[in-house]
């Protein structure tokens, strides 16, 4: 058993949609993450990005999107200390091709994961997908996730093909009120609530189970053991979780703060 006192902390953040034409708070909010990413480096064991850190990633062979570079700049710096970065493609930055492990040195990851953390059994994953019985939906994502269709898209010119991802993610987010999400409908409506509920009966050893997606914060209990926890965003909320290696906190950041 790993003494209690020089375990580091686990963390866990979403959604932060970097580079949204949708955000007009862009640079200031890529600018917070930043902050706060550099106010747990010497504390953190590992680092748990559960997806759409970016509104569009589309990675070309020897193109790169614009910007993001503070972000990216941190993320290496924090991998170069040897703090584990671990990127769960979501929705909206599926189109990784190798750049942000060879050159960042994250580790990323295309499907849910279970793992072990500190002796306890987590499930981590973006959301998308698990639960939702849209169908239109669910055809547009194995559309996205389509080898054919993910090389067709990298035939376009970057200048039109950044441009094109971009435009389709600001008319997804204004279609909602404000942009921001539906608030939380409750157990029964929430697709991946149900999802969890339904997964848990045959895997009874998860601890925790931790998604993005959603752009809400939820902090739920499903049984004496099993924890469900929804991350909230980095767009407006600037909540994470942090995992010590005893108790999970789900918290806000607070410039000049964070749990030591």
């Amino acid at each position: 058993m790993t003494d209690q006192k020089t375990m580091k902390n686990v963390y866990f953040l979403s959604d932060a949609h970097l580079g949204s034409w949708a955000i007009a708070h862009g640079r200031t909010q890529e600018r917070r993450l930043v902050r706060f990413l550099d106010s747990i480096k010497t504390k953190a064991a590992a680092i748990y990005l559960l997806g759409d850190m970016f509104d569009f990633w589309n990675e070309y062979r020897y193109v790169v999107p614009k910007g993001y570079t503070r972000f990216l700049g941190k993320l290496s710096e924090l991998t170069d200390m040897g703090v584990e970065v671990h990127f769960f493609t979501g929705n909206h930055d599926i189109w990784t091709y190798g750049y942000l492990e060879e050159e960042c040195g994250l580790i990323v990851h295309k499907a849910p994961l279970t793992t072990e953390i500190y002796d306890k059994v987590f499930y981590l994953a973006h959301g998308d997908g698990l639960g939702d019985p849209d169908p239109k939906y669910r055809f547009l994502r194995r559309m996205f996730h389509n080898r054919t269709c993910q090389r067709l898209l990298n035939f376009i010119h970057p200048r039109w093909g950044m441009a094109l991802g971009l435009t389709w993610a600001k008319h997804s987010r204004l279609k909602r009120a404000d942009g921001k999400e539906a608030p939380y409908m409750g157990e029964d409506r929430e697709f991946l609530v149900r999802y969890t509920k339904e997964y848990l009966q045959g895997h009874k050893d998860i601890d925790y189970f931790i998604y993005g997606h959603r752009h809400i914060e939820l902090d739920l209990m499903l049984s004496r053991k099993t924890r469900m926890m929804i991350l909230g965003d980095w767009i407006w909320q600037f909540s994470y979780a942090v995992f010590d290696g005893e108790h999970m906190f789900l918290e806000t950041y607070v410039e000049g703060e964070s749990r030591p």
